[in-house]
């Protein structure tokens, strides 16, 4: 008896904003895409973090001229925690949890203050 394949989380979503999956033992045209995307989607993260690293370098950087690349950075670091969630779905590796007592902070301590 051969098990089932496991479930593929795509790097796309529905219409509606919901996880797609694909459940697939081969090499077909649906994988191909998947793999072609995930590929597109961390190439751009790289040169997204180079151009954000080198803004990060000139002191003369204003805030604005950040959030563009923050922003864009953001997109970057969600499509890569989605390929991290599906090939580690597929390893059955499971999902981090934080650790207890582990200190966290709201998203309010990340908004710009008036100091």
């Amino acid at each position: 008896m051969t098990h089932p394949a496991r479930p593929r989380l795509l790097p796309w979503s529905s219409p509606e904003g919901k996880p797609c999956y694909l459940l697939s033992e081969g090499d077909g045209p649906v994988t191909r895409q998947a793999d072609a995307i995930e590929r597109a989607q961390l190439a751009s993260g790289e040169v997204l973090l180079g151009h954000a690293r080198a803004l990060l370098r000139d002191n003369r950087t204003t805030a604005p001229e950040l959030r563009f690349p923050a922003c864009c950075l953001t997109g970057a670091l969600g499509d890569t925690l989605r390929i991290s969630r599906s090939r580690g779905d597929r390893l059955d590796c499971g999902h981090p949890e934080p650790a207890e007592g582990e200190p966290s902070l709201p998203l309010d301590a990340f908004r710009p203050g008036d100091d």
